[in-house]
């Protein structure tokens, strides 16, 4: 396909290329294994899509809706095939959906990648008030499925800078300018106990007076066996090689229990520069942006065209998942989400991750904010914002 480059140009690689075309035949073009990270954002087959106009009539019944549902099902398995040979082995796949075929796409995606690659199936809080029109409840949620394309080798990190809180931890230390938090030294899951990991049952001593912790006696100090909050054997997390190693990151403290008081053993878990903090299954939309915010960063670069496009905060908390060079694919590229939050997250990180977003010259529906500003397609949407991402924030685009 014929190449050009536009936007603002920068060392190295170019961050963001556009193909405008069927996703299906694009995809075949590509190849294998050239991508570390795809995120799409497909129909969600609500009738009101501006490519797949697949309503279900009046009285068509449940029939009717199956055969909405196989036809959304046969035109998305396809190209999540294509999708899975294009993905690095070490890869990962995200897909954002809604209740109208979250459930159907949880078996394709099964049935594509395999269940036992399923990293995560988060919900995804885009509107916090809910949708107030219709009828039933206010729905406030999506879902977002995770999958690696082998999961044995996948690199992505389930986890966020942005996710630690620097108030969960409250302590420092005379002379240390370091902060931290006290977590049990003991083990707090029953299922590690003296029976099924007896070699983690064993006395420690400490000096709740100096806070001092060592694996024998010294002056001051007391024997101490790890207990659950029953009174019940525990074991520890660490071994006595590790506690000799490392005695400055332990304390020992009294404390206070039902029963009265005693003492026990804490590690120092430190904030450290680049903590990263597991991410939870829940994302909020204060977190990661909402639907309104979306509207206005799309409204910033070329106008309100679309009136539910995905908020780059979203986009970029997948985007810390991998490695910072990460080679990103989106083929329903809707808006140019994708495009725009790499060249966020590169300005902000200084990565050199690339992304090819892919979208069709379907006509934009009449009478739609798109329509009504003059571009005549989907693809020209997408291309009007890359083309204004480039200019705004560097990176360059390439177009074919």
């Amino acid at each position: 396909m014929p190449v050009a480059e536009s936007g603002s140009g920068a060392e190295g690689p170019v961050w963001n290329a556009f193909a405008e075309g069927d996703n299906l035949d694009v995809l075949a073009d590509l190849d294998e294994a050239s991508y570390d990270l795809v995120y799409i954002d497909p129909p969600y087959n609500t009738g009101n899509d501006f490519v797949y106009l697949d309503r279900v009539p009046a009285g068509a019944g449940q029939a009717g809706r199956r055969g909405r549902h196989e036809a959304w099902t046969a035109m998305m398995r396809p190209r999540l095939v294509e999708a899975r040979r294009v993905l690095a082995e070490s890869g990962a796949i995200f897909v954002s959906i809604d209740d109208h075929e979250a459930a159907h796409l949880r078996l394709l995606m099964d049935e594509v990648f395999g269940e036992d690659n399923l990293l995560a199936q988060i919900v995804v809080n885009l509107n916090a008030k809910g949708r107030q029109l219709g009828k039933g409840f206010a729905t406030n949620h999506e879902y977002l499925l995770a999958y690696a394309r082998d999961a044995a080798t996948c690199v992505l990190d389930p986890s966020s800078p942005d996710a630690v809180d620097p108030r969960d931890f409250p302590l420092t230390d005379p002379g240390e300018p370091r902060r931290y938090r006290r977590l049990p030294l003991r083990n707090t899951n029953k299922k590690f106990n003296p029976v099924t990991a007896p070699t983690m049952h064993y006395a420690l001593y400490g000096d709740p007076d100096a806070g001092a912790v060592r694996s024998a006696p010294f002056p001051g100090s007391q024997e101490i066996l790890p207990v659950f909050g029953d009174g019940s054997a525990a074991v520890w997390r660490w071994s006595a090689r590790l506690v000799d190693e490392r005695p400055d990151d332990l304390v020992c403290r009294r404390v206070r229990t039902r029963d009265g008081e005693r003492v026990d053993l804490f590690q120092k878990d430190w904030l450290e520069p680049g903590r990263r903090k597991k991410l939870r299954t829940i994302w909020l939309s204060e977190e990661i942006g909402s639907t309104d915010t979306a509207v206005a960063e799309l409204k910033a670069l070329v106008g309100h065209l679309f009136e539910s496009p995905k908020p780059t905060g979203l986009v970029r908390r997948i985007l810390a998942t991998m490695p910072d060079d990460a080679r990103v694919l989106d083929f329903f590229a809707g808006s140019g989400t994708t495009g725009h939050a790499v060249a966020l997250a590169n300005l902000a990180d200084g990565g050199t991750r690339t992304c090819l977003s892919v979208n069709s010259a379907e006509p934009t529906r009449p009478g739609s904010n798109a329509a009504n500003a003059g571009y005549a397609t989907v693809a020209d949407v997408t291309r009007a914002r890359l083309r204004a991402v480039a200019a705004t924030y560097g990176g360059g685009l390439l177009e074919r």
